[in-house]
Parts: structure tokens; C-alpha cells; sequence
């Protein structure tokens, strides 16, 4: 009776809406599950019962079982680093030579940047590195958070060499398009508006200095009283013999075989697959094995680095083993509900529901298409809380309907991955959400309601960018034009708060 029907959204609505209101997050999820699971079973407790545990929770440890793991060595690495002194010294080092607010907020921005391999990497990495260096400014937890997530899904759905133009061209591929996968994702990438203007709305917004809604509130509390919004305000010093090194060669270490495991888990030295083709490799990884992979060896390299140089004993360094599970507890917990949840909406048919409204709106809204398909990834992945469940959803709906019209294709598919993007960076049960809520070491649903009115604002011009681009049909200037309107919107914003404050 709910099966393909508007119902299959309630259950994350409910969720969504009740952590909003309530900020408790646990909860929320939990009853968002029920709900589903309650809907899908026709409200039989024992089949309710059996679907949550079944299909929900033990589906979603065991299906997330690699990034789990990947997460607990990303804990036990930070602990290690706080506890040898390497985060405090590499804090103290920022602090000399990094001397504005503005400057921590781009050296946060660029390193986010640059590691753009893989969404989750992204968030713990430049979470654990750069927080030494925001909290030195008072800068606070929330904004860290936004700034990571925003360098986090938005800049891996525009990087060729990423897990996630592996996922879309892995979706591609197996269409009739003419071209290759990553061949597709390459010339959507100019029509991406949401992830291009999100670049352009941080920048501008960290030279302007514009912070507005809950985030401003955040900030002022940081800049006035020094509470910054961590989770555990405790910071160890460590050695008196503890360096910068001491943090930047595990991280380093971390990157690098982070890499090697994702092209060795595609192949990369197998004769038989794809030998020798980075790009190619990199299109058959699996992160969920390649990450973990590569943090496990970073880890006992870090590990024998640290103690050789003594800045901590063996028995130390096995002891952050507990310390770094403990501190990504709250993370694994809110992930394993928040794939359950998602377990419930593809029960509910979510997926055929979307596809149905999506052939009505192409039927009589055809030059309006691109935006209205990115309405719709929008709000799919805000309720799902997967951008990847999204354009696996969307794209084999959206290619056949843009073949009267190809020069209108790579728009619509832009879009689609656009909205994908966008719904994931608000929405509380997206997993990169909570990872980039975990990196800041922040309250998860702090960091949702302080970025929501930031991606919004990026949302809508994007928006009103994708019903111009369908009758210019020219990235230059439509790129142009979005980025006056997010330039020109900050200014706006900028104006109205010194009226206020005048």
C-alpha cells in the first residue's frame, strides 16, 4: 500500500524533521527506521522488527564494515598525534606563521582542495590537521565543519582522479551514451554549477568576511568567549620533544598509501585488469577496501616512526587504540542508522516514485528540465542522504529523455549530479555530513543547521543559473552569471548586516 508512493520519503522526512527540532540525532534516525521499517511490513511489529534488524542494522554494518574500519585507524592516528605532541606543535607552528582568521579559513579551504581523491579521506584528514590551526584564530568547530564539507563531496564531483567519478562513470558505463564513463563525467563538469559556485561562495565569503544565520551566532560566541563548539575541549601536550613532523609525515604516510591501496584495489599491478592505467584503475576501485588498505600500513609505519623517535613509548601508542575507537563511536553509530534509514526508502520504492515524476515533469517542462532536475536531486538526496544513490537513481532516467534535444544531455546530467551534491552537503543523514561533523570533532546537527542556510543560498542561484543556462546554451557565460549572483549576494548580505549593526 506505500510501496511507490509519496510514502516512501516519510520515513526520512520524519527523521530529518525530528533531529531539527529535537537536536538528537540518535533518536531521531532510530525512529525514522521504525517508521520505514513499520510502512514496508504494513505495520506487522514482528515483520517491522525483523526488517530493521535484517535489512537495516546488520545489512548496514555489514555493507559498511571497510569504511568502519577506515574511520577507527583515522581515530587511533589522531590520537596518536595528539598524544605524541605533533598536533600541539604543529599548532604552535600555525599559530607564528598563519596571523588572521582569514588566512586559517583559506589554508583550511586549499588543503580540502587538494585532497580530492575520496570524500571521506577529505573530511578526517583535513579535519585532524587543520583544527590545531582554526582553533589558535577562534574559529569555531561549526564553520571548520562547513568548510570541510564543502571541500569534500562539491570538489570530488568536479576531480577526475576521485572515488566518486569512479561511481558516476561506473553508472555511465553501463548506458548507451556513446561515450565512456569518466568521458561523460568530464563534460559535465563545466555545467556543475553547485560545486563551482560553492568554491566561489567560500572564497568570497572568507575575503569578505560575511558569516551569517546560526553560523554568525557560532562565530561571535568563538570570537567573544573562546568556546569554539568541540566535542572534548582536553588537548594534550605530549613530548617536550614532539614536532611538526610529528604530525605531517603520519598524514603524509596517509595519503600516500591511501592511493597506492585505491589503485592496487582497481588493478593497477594486475596484468589481467589494468595494468598500468592509473585512470583506469581508479575507475574500478573499491574505497571501501582501498582506504583501509593503505590507513592500516600508514598506521604501523606512523606507529614504528613515532616511537623510534621517542616522542612516544610502544605501550602509549597501543593505548590511543581505544582512544581513537572511542572517539569515532559517535560517527560509526550515526552512520550504521542513517544507512539503515536509507535501507528503508529503497524498501518503499523511492527510487520508482522519483522516476515517475520525473517522466510527468519532462512531458511539459522541457526547456525548465535541467532546474527541475535539480530540484529533484536536491531533494532526493537530502531525503536519502546518498548523492551516489541519487545519480545511479536519476542518470538512466535523465539520459533518454534529453534525445530529442543532445545539446540539452550534458546539462541535464550536470544537474543531476549538481542536486546530488547539493542534498548530500545539507542533509543530516549524509554520510560525508557526518564525516565532515566527526573530522571537527563538532555536535553533528550544529554543523547541519549552521551550513543548511550557506548551501541554500548556493542552491538557489544555482537554480535560477540552470533555467538561464537551458536558453544561453554557453558555460562561459553561464558560469559568469553565477558567479556575479554569488558575489553580488554576499554583498547584499554584507550591506544588510552593517544596517543592522549601525
Amino acid at each position: 500500500m506505500f510501496v511507490n508512493t509519496f510514502w516512501s520519503l516519510v520515513p526520512p522526512i520524519v527523521a530529518i524533521g525530528l533531529a531539527l527540532l529535537t537536536k538528537e540525532t540518535y533518536s531521531s534516525l532510530f525512529i525514522g527506521i521504525v517508521v520505514g521499517a513499520l510502512l514496508a511490513t504494513d505495520f506487522s511489529p514482528i515483520g517491522a522488527l525483523d526488517t530493521i534488524i535484517n535489512d537495516g542494522l546488520t545489512a548496514a554494518i555489514a555493507d559498511n564494515a571497510g569504511i568502519f574500519l577506515f574511520l577507527v585507524i583515522l581515530g587511533v592516528m589522531v590520537a596518536l598525534v595528539n598524544a605524541t605532541g605533533g598536533s600541539a606543535a604543529f599548532g604552535r607552528w600555525a599559530a607564528s606563521h598563519i596571523h588572521s582568521k582569514a588566512g586559517a579559513l583559506l589554508a583550511t579551504f586549499a588543503l580540502g582542495v587538494l585532497i580530492f581523491i575520496d570524500d571521506y579521506f577529505n573530511c578526517l584528514t583535513v579535519g585532524s590537521v587543520m583544527t590545531p590551526v582554526t582553533d589558535s584564530q577562534r574559529i569555531s568547530r561549526v564553520k571548520l565543519a562547513y568548510l570541510i564539507d564543502a571541500t569534500a563531496a562539491p570538489i570530488c564531483m568536479i576531480a577526475p582522479i576521485s572515488s566518486w567519478a569512479a561511481a558516476v562513470s561506473g553508472v555511465a558505463a553501463k548506458l548507451d551514451t556513446g561515450v565512456s564513463g569518466i568521458q561523460l563525467f568530464i563534460e559535465a563538469i563545466p555545467y556543475n554549477f553547485y560545486s563551482l559556485l560553492t568554491i566561489v561562495f567560500v572564497i568570497t565569503m572568507v575575503v569578505l568576511g560575511v558569516d551569517y544565520g546560526p553560523m554568525a551566532a557560532a562565530e561571535l560566541k568563538a570570537a567573544q568567549t573562546g568556546d569554539l563548539g568541540s566535542l572534548s575541549e582536553e588537548q594534550e601536550e605530549g613530548s617536550s620533544r614532539a614536532n611538526m613532523w610529528d604530525m605531517l609525515i603520519p598524514i603524509f604516510l596517509l595519503i600516500i598509501f591511501c592511493v597506492i591501496g585505491l589503485i592496487y584495489v582497481g588493478g593497477f599491478w594486475d596484468p589481467e585488469t589494468n595494468a598500468g592505467d592509473f585512470i583506469a584503475a581508479f575507475g574500478d576501485t573499491d574505497a571501501f577496501v582501498g582506504l583501509p588498505w593503505g590507513a592500516l600500513i600508514a598506521l604501523v609505519l606512523s606507529i614504528i616512526y613515532l616511537c623510534a623517535r621517542r616522542v612516544i613509548t610502544f605501550k602509549g601508542a597501543m593505548g590511543c587504540m581505544t582512544k581513537g575507537f572511542n572517539a569515532m563511536v559517535p560517527a560509526i553509530l550515526i552512520l550504521t542508522f542513517a544507512v539503515s534509514l536509507k535501507s528503508m526508502t529503497g524498501l518503499l520504492g523511492a527510487a520508482d516514485y522519483v522516476e515517475g515524476l520525473m517522466k510527468q515533469a519532462s512531458e511539459g517542462l522541457f526547456m525548465l528540465l535541467p532546474a527541475i532536475i535539480f530540484v529533484v536531486a536536491c531533494l532526493l538526496a537530502f531525503a536519502t542522504g546518498t548523492s551516489w544513490g541519487t545519480f545511479g537513481i536519476l542518470i538512466p532516467i535523465v539520459l533518454p529523455i534529453f534525445n530529442a534535444a543532445p545539446d540539452l544531455q550534458i546539462m541535464g546530467i550536470s544537474a543531476c549530479l549538481a542536486g546530488a551534491v547539493c542534498g548530500d552537503h545539507c542533509s543530516p543523514i549524509s554520510d560525508t555530513t557526518i564525516m565532515a561533523s566527526a573530522g571537527a570533532n563538532c555536535n553533528h546537527i550544529d554543523h547541519v543547521s549552521t551550513q543548511i542556510p550557506y548551501a541554500v543560498t548556493v542552491a538557489a542561484i544555482c537554480f535560477v543559473n540552470y533555467i538561464l543556462a537551458a536558453f544561453i546554451r554557453n558555460v562561459v557565460i553561464s558560469l559568469a552569471i553565477g558567479v556575479v549572483m554569488v558575489i553580488g549576494t554576499l554583498l547584499v548580505i554584507r550591506s544588510v548586516q552593517s544596517r543592522k549593526t549601525a
